[in-house]
Order: C-alpha cells, then structure tokens, then sequence
C-alpha cells in the first residue's frame, strides 16, 4: 500500500525529532494540512517548513504544530485556547485531541475564513472569533491548555488568569523575532506557576495589548529575520572573505588554475546553483578545459539524455551521425543544453580531439533518465542493422510502453492495471539479452555500448515513472542511482586509469548527506554515492549566486523567460557571502579550520534553481537547509549573475538539419 503524504510527513518530520505521543502522531496523519492553505502553496503542504497563507501570515511547520500539542498534554476531555488561529489548521489538530477548542484570529478574514474550513471539514468542536488573542478568550475560561501560535515579549498576564489550575500554557516568548524560546508555563495553585523553556524557535510576532504593539516589529510574510550588521572582524561574513580567494573572470585561463588541486581525482564534479545561469556554464568549460589539457581527463559527464548527448559525443569525436538523425535537446528544457555557452564549449572540444585519433578522443555524454522514447528507438535501430530476430523480440516486448512514449510520466498510473505490471520483465529481459552478447562484441566498440547504455535506460526509465506516480524519494534516488551507475560504466568502458568530469546541478553533485535531502527526505544523490565508492578520489565544487536574472520557466513545460533572480535571503549561505562583498571568488571547504568550520557546519538555507523558478514561493520552492563544508569541496561564488542566450529555434536555410551540432 502507498504510503501517503501525512504519513511520510509524520515519520521523517515529527518522530525523527522525538515527537512521541501517540495520540499527537494519530491526529497529525489525520488532518489534512493542504486543506487549510491558499491554492498556490498546497503542493508545499507537507514541506518541513513554514508556509505562507493570506493576510501576510503563516502556517507554522508540521513539527512545531506537533511539538506545541505534545508539550501541552492535551487531553482528551480538555478545553483549548488557541491565539492566533491562523488558518485553522493548527486548531484542527487540537480538535483531534481534546473536547473543545477556542481560536482566536487578530484578522478578521482570516478568523472568517478558518472558521469556515473547520466547518466546511466537519470540526463542530472549534468556536472561532476575530479580536486581541493577547487578552484572551475570558468568558469561555477557564483552560486546560492555552496555545499561542504568535511570539510576545513576554507572557500576557491575561493568558495566565485564564488557565486552570494544572493547566498549561505553551507559547513562544523572546526580545526579538530572532530570539524566541517556547516555553511553557504550568499553574500549579491560584497565584503560583512553574516555568520551563523547551527550544529555541522563531514565530510571527503577537501582536496586542499585551504583546507586541502594530507597526513596532516586522510583519513579513515570509519568516526571514532583520538584515545582518556590515561585516565586522570576527562576522562571518568578514571570516568567509578573508578565507575565499579572489577569481577572475572566466574568460582569462587563469581562472581555472586554482583548481589545478583537484587534477589527482578521478572524478571532478561541477555543479550549478540553476540549469540558466551563463557564469555557471563559462566556469564549468573554463574549468573542464583545463583538466583536460592539462591533467588527462577522458571525458565530460553532464546531467542530460544519454541519445541527445550521444549525438553530441558523435559531433565532438568526428563520428559519423546516423542518418536521418534528429536535431539534439529538442525537448523541454531546451535552453539548458541549447544555449551560446554550450555551443561555445561544443565547438572547442570538437576541435580539440581533431588531431587525435578516435581511442583517445574526448567523450561527451549524457547520464539522465529521461529520454524513454529515444532510447527504445536507439535500440531497435541497432538491432535492426546486427540481428534482425533480436529486433523482432525487443520490439514485442517493448510494446507495453510504447502507449507512454510520448507522456512517460502517465505510464505510473497505468501499472495498477494487471495488463501493464508485465513491463519490467520485458524490458529488462531485453538488457539481459543485451548483456549476454557482449562477450563477443570488441571491447571497445562504442556503438554496442551506446546500444546497452540505451536498454539500460528503458529499464530504469520504467521503474522510474512507476514510483514517480506513488511520490516520496524513489522515484530521485532511482534517477540520480542510474546517473551514477551510468558514470561508473563509462569509467570501466574508457578503462581503469580513465577520469571524468561531471556537470550536474548542486542538488545532485552535493553530498545529500548533509542536506534536508538526505536528513529529511530519505534521498541520495550522486555527489554522495561518487564519495561511498570513490572517497577522497572525488571532487565535490559548488556554485552560488546573490541576484540577478535566470532563464527558466514558471512551470514543467512552459517557455523560457529571463527572469530576475530575488536577493538572496537573510538567513542563507549566499547571504553570508554578499555581505562579505566578494564579487567573484572560491572557498576550498577542504582548507577551512576553527572557528570558520564550527560556524559554516550549522545548518544554514541554500538557494537551488532548476529550470523552473517561482519567485513567489522561494523559501518553499527553492531553498533547503545544507551543512555546507560536508555537502561540498568547494563552493564558487559569483555576487551577480545572468541568463543563458538560448540558441535560436531554428537553424536558417542551408544549415544541416542536425543544427547546431550535426555534421
């Protein structure tokens, strides 16, 4: 049975952090959170994060929800009082728990429209109303349990006449936004209570009589704090510009001579902070180049289909291209591939190899998932020319897919009928076959490898689009597992001496272990697996931006726009590097020590851009928290950055129809 998102929510989420109570667990799978949330932020529901929600507020993380339930003890035969309703969610958990809750919202709207949704969802147990939670709700007192969702100076006297004896109220108190604690507070006789503080947290501020007054604090939507101070001596933004070291642009060689340290590796692998920023692609060629002529890497391994690549490959190795072949990267995201950068580095790799002969020529090739119909129509093509009964039986047994040929994703809804669960023998038995011949094919010849590489994908791209359609980290940890078994047989095929370079974006080349990917979301990736197998013959180099534009899309299949990149946040890692004003430089995370490295390995967001930007939703869409000197080698900072130039739709009378890289 699949396991649902509340589930999945609750296990990495709420009880990896020592959420216990079973009764709070229960009521936290129960409610359905994207309920409570504006159109626009439900696919960030069960995110480990606050959320945006109308009226500029927020709905708190699902831990903190839960964390405030289990502190209060909650009852079930109790009487709640919720400040800051909020959404309504919140209030809906507590209606789980206890008897009867009481929800008190500062905006009126927002009372009003919380109320509806608990109506609306069944929960006749909850009372909203619109007014000054910091007063509390007296003729309904007194409380079993006082939960505030907004954090005050202090606690509001009125709060604390209105429990019960033995009751307990939960809130977060602190001088500022930055500096809050929850604490919570037990009435054990008429005047006396006790006080415990239980974490360091950061809420909305409560505003009221007895809390905050309007105007005197920041009410933004989006939970970031004040901006730093400048840099002073021992900041850390003052400590990461002393230790980054100045780079010039990527046009002059010598921006590449740093990274002469890493020529011992076998593997060196680049990323990218999005799929659309020129300055990423022009370090990366600048980069490669150099490892290349100088250090005797083989080849670049780059995060794209293996057929487009291998159209590529063919161009830059002065292979013949098959007739009647198709123009590369003509499928969403066109640009990331298809753009002035790429071409520029295209076109000096393939003359590059023109004196060499074709053993020791510089490969280009794809490690990617996601070319389901090209690879199947690479295979048979093969097959069609070397053993026509062989292309007879692959065709019969890739028949079950080929209705999802053209929308892949689809084919996971398709495998909960019986007639379509037959697939992964099928394809995987044409791999066996594959497989079983090479023996008697040369070690080296490229065009069977192409061919295995190819029903290697098809079996993989199956499995793919089958967890893809049940959710959670599967379907990532099966693509960035056949990204880094793809790596692995090239390594073996260009033999035991060969190396690479990898270009991929920092979400795969970062070590998930010391990212949300790995601590919340149960996914690897390859920068991880490359360090399990490899250990310190691994490179691991990072990029990052401040601002500037991006070409990306607003959604999966849309058109490329340049977009302006948002400030980084205050809380991020690039921030740290902005307000060191670095303009252009690299960190080697390797050579930090003291208290540079202590501070650097607290948890801190990171930006990640892919090629879909949405500006609106950054905190959800775009950042994760990373400890950046174990996720990365080194991290490459440009402070401003720019679009891609995509290469134009079409290629113009007279030009091959293979533009821009055929022959």
């Amino acid at each position: 049975m699949a396991v649902t998102n509340s589930e999945r929510m609750v296990r990495r989420q709420i009880e990896r952090r020592g959420i216990r109570d079973p009764r709070v667990l229960a009521a936290m799978r129960k409610v359905e959170r994207e309920a409570f949330l504006p159109e626009a932020m439900r696919e960030f529901a069960y995110e480990d994060t606050a959320l945006p929600i109308e009226e500029g507020q927020t709905m708190s993380q699902p831990y903190i929800v839960a964390r405030m339930a289990e502190a209060a003890e909650i009852a079930s035969g109790d009487r709640v009082l919720e400040v800051g309703a909020g959404s309504g969610y919140a209030a809906a958990v507590f209606a789980e728990l206890a008897a009867r809750v009481y929800a008190i919202e500062r905006h009126a709207a927002l009372a009003q429209l919380a109320e509806s949704r608990l109506r609306s969802l069944g929960y006749g147990n909850v009372d909203v109303r619109a007014g000054d939670g910091t007063l509390g709700w007296p003729e309904a007192a007194p409380f079993d349990v006082i939960i505030a969702s907004a954090g005050g100076p202090r606690v509001p006297e009125a709060l604390r006449r209105q429990l019960a004896i033995g009751g307990r109220l939960v809130i977060p108190v602190g001088e500022t936004r930055s500096r809050q604690h929850l604490i919570r507070v037990t009435r054990t006789g008429k005047t006396s209570f006790e006080q415990e503080t239980l974490e360091k947290v950061m809420f909305v501020p409560l505003i009221g009589a007895e809390g905050w007054a309007a105007g005197s604090v920041d009410e933004g939507d989006d939970g970031r704090i004040a901006d730093p101070p400048p840099a002073t001596t021992h900041s850390l933004p003052a400590l990461i510009a002393d230790a980054t070291q100045a780079l010039p642009d990527p046009a002059d060689p010598a921006f590449a001579e740093i990274f002469d340290r890493f020529a011992g590796r076998r593997i060196v692998l680049l990323g990218e902070a999005s799929h659309g920023t020129r300055e990423f692609y022009r370090a990366r060629a600048r980069i490669t180049r150099r490892l290349i002529e100088r250090h005797g890497f083989e080849m670049v391994a780059v995060e794209a289909d293996w057929p487009d690549a291998a159209a590529l490959d063919r161009h830059v190795r002065h292979l013949p291209q098959p007739a009647g072949d198709r123009p590369a990267f003509r499928r969403f995201p066109t640009w990331m591939w298809r753009n002035k950068e790429v071409e520029a580095f295209i076109g000096w790799l393939r003359d590059y190899n023109l004196p060499y002969v074709e053993e020791k020529r510089i490969g280009f090739h794809g490690l990617d998932i996601y070319s389901l119909s090209d690879s199947i129509e690479a295979v048979l093509n093969y097959l069609d020319r070397t053993d026509r009964d062989a292309a007879r039986i692959a065709r019969e047994r890739y028949g079950c897919l080929t209705p999802w040929q053209g929308d892949p994703a689809a084919y996971g809804r398709a495998v909960l009928s019986q007639g379509y669960r037959d697939c992964e023998a099928a394809v995987v038995a044409t791999l066996a076959d594959l497989l079983s011949t090479r023996l008697d094919r040369a070690a080296k010849d490229d065009r069977f490898f192409d061919t295995v590489q190819n029903a290697q994908l098809v079996a993989t791209a199956e499995r793919y689009y089958r967890a893809m359609y049940y959710g959670g980290a599967e379907s990532w940890n099966l693509r960035d597992r056949h990204m880094f078994d793809t790596l692995l047989r090239l390594l073996e095929h260009r033999g035991p001496r060969s190396k690479a370079v990898v270009w991929a974006h920092n979400s795969h080349i970062g070590d998930a272990r010391f990212t949300d990917m790995g601590r919340v979301r149960d996914e690897l990736n390859l920068g991880q697996l490359c360090r399990e197998r490899f250990g310190d013959q691994v490179a691991l180099i990072g990029f990052g931006t401040h601002a500037g534009t991006v070409a990306a899309a607003h959604g999966w299949g849309g058109p490329m726009e340049v977009m302006e990149v948002r400030p980084s946040r205050p809380d991020s890692i690039e921030r740290q590097f902005h307000d060191g004003r670095i303009g252009r430089g690299v960190l080697m995370l390797g050579d930090i020590a003291g208290e540079l490295r202590d501070r650097l390995s607290a948890e801190r967001l990171e930006r990640f851009i892919g090629v879909i930007y949405r500006p609106e939703t950054e905190l959800q869409s775009h950042y994760a928290h990373v400890e950046l000197p174990g996720q990365l080698d080194a991290y490459v900072w440009f402070d401003r950055t720019n679009a891609v130039e995509p290469l134009a739709a079409s290629a113009g009378p007279g030009v091959p129809d293979t533009w821009p890289y055929g022959v």
